[in-house]
């Protein structure tokens, strides 16, 4: 009988061993449609485009250094750096920023007669992009990633965000001229580009934006933050009783000052005071990349003096970080360490061939995009079809136009960026932990070199793996030693007897 019916059990199939129907696999477009519509959500639009302009405190003035002193092209770099930012809003889901490599930018733009010239900074980018797509696409990446510990990671994260605090409270104190590379005294307190100026738009993003920290702190809830928790979800159960049958297949939205917005109107405006022939300058017509040719002689001095100090900035800062960052921001959606060092490695293949900046993602920037409202994938989206636009119609003319935008204003959105990125670092509450993250903290800041930091935070804590280890068996001894000098006196005794 079990022979008669086993074929019986194989004609009838699997579709008849549940109870429920067998759902069809998905084809290849409904999985990209699905996971298309888990990346980009139009939840609020205002909030999602405030934090798209989270990131231009930084992004502007390395920029305008670079095309000042360097030559870079600007609307080329506004080209691809648009394309870049529309695809990693798309792959990741998550508000990932496309930043400017800084320590290429640090090199580039040094004071001295030899600075790099556009062909050495490409081959920087190039050189830099080639080692992080190697790593990504061989997973060694990934074991880096399980090699380096937390409290390491944090401490680039609080240097990283000290440094973008210094740099954003010196553009608001002093005046800067990109031309020359260099401050040219202090900052006015009136004007329009003044530090009251300054001060108002601090006043403002706080009261619009709060203390901000979003919730990659691992820290546990203090008993009042638990029960205000505990009264808003009471709240929001009885509102959503309250609006069922009424207002049934709506959903209530949070309303969200757009302060990035508002700061980058205000200062679109300013700049338009204070050199109305700036609007006369803006020419129509796209940008038009052009292919960079690269000597033996410029690739030898991009790798060696740019692009060897920025590989340890990019594997720890533009990977590592961020991606721990990302995960803290948006557990629900994981980014991987392999998929981001891919990506910082292909854009910079491909745009730096045709003379665009060199670019990396940062976990500055992904504070930044966070700090001012930016939730999923379409806040790149939207600013990368910003500098699409931008490209296309007014290309490298905008140069100018950008030059007269009011630093003050900037520099208090790079602020806040920068107190974002380092208010994740609150987690490490034990001393171990807070030690290793403050000598690597302190370390990078007083070396300016990230990789300096990281190697005094992987000794400090290889230190006191070995200190506690040695304790441990030190302990495990006396107490071994204690209960057989017991016994032996144990059995001295009984013996006597």
């Amino acid at each position: 009988m079990e022979f008669e019916n086993a074929p019986d059990r194989a004609v009838r199939g699997s579709q008849h061993l549940g109870d429920g129907p067998i759902e069809k696999p998905k084809t290849l477009t409904q999985r990209f449609t699905t996971r298309l519509r888990s990346n980009i959500q139009f939840k609020n639009i205002w909030a999602e485009t405030s934090g798209a302009l989270g990131d231009l405190g930084t992004f502007i003035p390395i920029l305008l250094a670079l095309a000042y002193v360097n030559g870079v092209d600007l609307g080329t770099t506004l080209l691809f750096t648009g394309v870049y930012n529309i695809l990693t809003g798309l792959a990741f889901g998550v508000p990932m920023p496309v930043q400017p490599m800084k320590s290429i930018a640090a090199v580039a733009i040094a004071q001295g007669p030899d600075r790099l010239t556009v062909p050495q900074i490409m081959a920087a980018g190039l050189s830099t992009g080639a080692v992080l797509a190697f790593l990504g696409l061989s997973g060694l990446m990934t074991v880096v990633n399980r090699l380096v510990p937390l409290p390491v990671v944090r401490g680039i994260q609080l240097s990283q965000g000290i440094s973008f605090s210094l740099t954003a409270v010196k553009y608001m104190l002093t005046n800067q001229n990109f031309k020359i590379n260099k401050s040219k005294g202090d900052r006015s307190w009136t004007g329009t580009d003044g530090r009251w100026l300054a001060v108002a738009a601090c006043i403002f993003i706080i009261l619009c934006t709060g203390p901000g920290g979003g919730r990659q702190c691992g820290c546990s809830p203090t008993q009042e933050e638990e029960e205000r928790n505990q009264q808003r979800r009471r709240n929001n159960s009885e509102d959503i009783e309250s609006l069922e049958g009424a207002q049934e297949g709506k959903t209530k939205r949070k309303w969200v000052i757009p302060a990035a917005v508002i700061v980058f109107l205000a200062g679109v405006v300013l700049a338009i005071i204070r050199d109305p022939s700036t609007v006369h300058a803006l020419k129509l017509g796209p940008a038009k990349p052009q292919v960079v040719r690269i000597s033996r002689h410029d690739w030898k001095v991009g790798f060696v003096r740019a692009a060897i100090p920025q590989i340890p900035l990019s594997v720890l800062n533009s990977v590592i970080a961020v991606c721990k960052l990302s995960n803290d921001l948006f557990p629900e959606k994981s980014v991987s360490v392999l998929s981001v060092s891919t990506s910082v490695g292909l854009m910079n293949l491909v745009g730096c061939w045709f003379g665009a900046m060199p670019v990396c993602h940062g976990a500055g920037g992904l504070a930044g995009q966070y700090k001012f409202g930016a939730r999923n994938g379409l806040a790149p989206v939207l600013l990368g079809a910003g500098k699409l636009v931008v490209s296309l119609f007014l290309g490298s003319s905008l140069l100018r136009f950008l030059a007269s935008f009011p630093m003050a204003l900037l520099g208090a959105m790079l602020l806040f960026s920068g107190v974002e990125l380092a208010m994740a670092c609150r987690d490490q509450n034990t001393n171990e932990d807070a030690f290793v993250m403050l000598m690597c903290t302190v370390v990078s800041l007083s070396k300016a070199n990230a990789a300096i930091g990281f190697a005094c935070g992987m000794a400090v804590f290889v230190l006191l793996r070995l200190r506690l280890l040695i304790t441990d068996r030190r302990d495990m001894f006396c107490i071994d030693f204690k209960c057989n000098k017991h016994t032996t006196r144990g059995e001295v005794n009984s013996s006597s007897l």
